[in-house]
C-alpha cells in the first residue's frame, strides 16, 4: 500500500488526511519512484487552502517538490533506470512515499546531497536564479537587498547573489536566521524588530539604496521597498505571506524603477528553454558545492501538518523536509527485492 497526504476540501494543514491505496500499474512511458523525502513550500500551505493560482481539482495530494529512487520502468521507456537516484518535480502530488511519474519529471540527484536536500533544492533555488538571472539581471557590484533571508527562498537568493557579485543586504526576524544568511554570504544584516530596514538600506549604501530587492513577503515590506531603492532599481516580486502590497506609482516613476512578477514554473512552461540553462546551472553549482539547501527541520510524513505550521508561522530557517520510512514491497514469501542495494 502507498501511504500519500491527501486534500478532500481545501482548508488548514489538519484538515488534510494521510490515506492508504494499491500501488497501480506502471503504463508504458512510465517511472514509479520510492520517495524518500519531499520538500515543503508556502504554495504547498496555500493550494491546501485553495488560495493558490492553481487549484486541482479535489482530492489532489500536496506537494511540489522530492527526491527518492526509481523502483520500477514501464516499458517504452529510456533515460531511466532501476536504482537511480533522482530529483522528481511535480505540480502537486509529492507528499506521499511512492510517486508514478514520466522521465520528463526526472532530474539526476547531485551527488553531494542527501535525500531531503535533494528534495528541497529545485523550487527555491530555481525561483532565486530565475527571479535573480532572468528578471533582475542582478549585476556584480550592485546592492541586492533579500526579505524573508531566513526562508528557503530568500537564503537561495542570498547564496545566488553572492555568486553573482552582488553586495547582499540581508533582513530576517531573528538573529538565529541572519546567522545562517551570514554563513550563506550575506554582507550585511537586519532585523526587521530592532531598525527599520528602509533607513538601514540608506544607512548601508550612503543613502544610494538598493539596485535590487527580493521581495517573498510583500505587504508593508514591499511598500517601505520602495522608500530605499537607488535610480533604475528592480523590485522582484516572489510572493505575498506578509499581504499583497500596493505599488506608490510615484515613488516608482521618481526612481525610474520597475517592478517584477516572479512565476518561475511557469515561465520554464511558457519558454522549456529557459528552464534547460537554469538546471544545468543549478546541477553544476549543487556538484562543486557552491550551493545546498539549508533543511532546518526533517520530519516523518504523518507529521505533515506540523510541518505545514513550520512554514505558516515562520519558524524555519531556510527548508523543510518529509522524510518517508522506506519499506520494502516485495510480492510474495521469498521474492527476491528488485533493489537490493536500497534495503537499509
Amino acid at each position: 500500500m502507498v501511504r500519500a497526504v491527501v486534500c478532500r476540501e481545501f482548508g488548514a494543514p489538519e484538515s488534510l488526511l494521510l490515506e492508504e491505496f494499491p500501488s497501480r500499474a506502471l503504463k508504458p512511458g512510465e517511472v514509479r519512484v520510492a520517495i524518500r523525502a519531499a520538500g515543503l513550500n508556502f504554495p504547498d500551505v496555500l493550494m491546501a487552502a485553495g488560495e493558490y493560482q492553481l487549484k486541482p481539482e479535489l482530492p489532489f495530494t500536496p506537494g511540489m517538490e522530492a527526491a527518492g529512487d526509481v523502483t520500477e520502468v514501464g516499458a517504452e521507456t529510456r533515460g531511466v533506470a532501476v536504482g537511480d537516484k533522482v530529483i522528481v518535480k511535480m505540480r502537486h502530488g509529492a507528499f506521499t512515499d511512492e510517486a508514478v511519474v514520466a522521465p520528463s519529471q526526472l532530474t539526476p540527484m547531485p551527488s553531494t546531497f542527501d535525500y531531503a536536500e535533494a528534495a528541497t533544492y529545485l523550487a527555491g533555488h530555481g525561483t532565486a536564479y530565475h527571479a535573480l538571472i532572468d528578471r533582475g539581471r542582478v549585476e556584480p557590484g550592485e546592492v541586492l537587498l533579500v526579505h524573508g533571508a531566513g526562508g528557503g527562498v530568500g537564503l537561495a537568493a542570498v547564496e545566488i547573489g553572492k555568486m553573482l557579485g552582488a553586495t547582499v543586504i540581508a533582513t530576517a526576524s531573528s538573529d538565529e536566521k541572519l546567522a545562517i544568511a551570514k554563513a550563506r554570504g550575506a554582507d550585511h544584516l537586519v532585523r526587521y524588530d530592532r531598525e527599520p530596514f528602509r533607513d538601514a538600506v540608506k544607512r548601508i549604501t550612503d543613502g544610494r539604496g538598493a539596485d535590487v530587492v527580493f521581495d517573498p513577503v510583500g505587504g508593508e515590506v514591499f511598500e517601505n521597498s520602495m522608500r530605499c531603492i537607488a535610480w533604475g532599481a528592480r523590485l522582484l516580486v516572489i510572493g505575498f505571506t506578509g499581504g499583497i502590497g500596493s505599488a506608490k506609482t510615484n515613488l516608482l516613476l521618481i526612481k525610474g524603477a520597475s517592478v517584477l512578477g516572479v512565476r518561475a514554473g511557469e515561465a520554464v512552461r511558457k519558454n522549456p528553454a529557459l528552464g534547460e540553462v537554469r538546471l544545468k546551472a543549478l546541477l553544476q553549482w549543487a556538484e562543486e558545492g557552491k550551493l545546498r539547501p539549508n533543511v532546518s527541520h526533517r520530519l516523518p510524513l504523518g507529521d505533515y501538518a506540523k510541518a505545514m505550521r513550520l512554514l505558516i508561522d515562520r519558524k524555519a530557517i531556510g527548508r523543510v523536509a518529509l522524510v518517508m520510512e522506506w519499506r520494502c514491497r516485495r510480492v510474495g514469501k521469498g521474492a527476491s527485492c528488485a533493489v537490493p542495494t536500497l534495503c537499509h
